[in-house]
């Protein structure tokens, strides 16, 4: 198979990015399918995931159809950067909180 999903891809996530040198894709198949992996700057995340992940899924459904039209199936990895912030840190308990607002 042609790599065109990697072409649409590299092309579809410059387009959006303001580091566009950082973009990074890695295509690997296997039987399950392609599996096209992205590693963009770290600053560049929530345009390449957008609100509530809509960007990102929009990518991956046309990534699908892209693959479907080449007999391949295609997923789509984003890798975090190092260092993301992850909700459970930044959560706190009820007992954290009120120690916080205690003065």
């Amino acid at each position: 198979m042609m790599e065109n999903d990697t072409q649409f891809l590299e092309y579809v996530v410059k387009a959006l990015v303001d580091n566009p040198t950082d973009v990074k894709i890695n295509r690997t198949v296997d039987e399950m399918g392609v599996l096209m992996t992205l590693s963009v700057n770290p600053a560049d995340m929530g345009k390449v995931i957008g609100r509530s992940g809509n960007t990102a899924k929009a990518i991956r459904t046309i990534l699908r159809v892209v693959g479907m039209k080449n007999n391949a199936r295609v997923n789509l990895k984003i890798n975090e950067p190092e260092g993301g912030i992850k909700k459970e840190s930044t959560m706190k308990s009820v007992d954290e909180a009120m120690e916080d607002l205690k003065l």
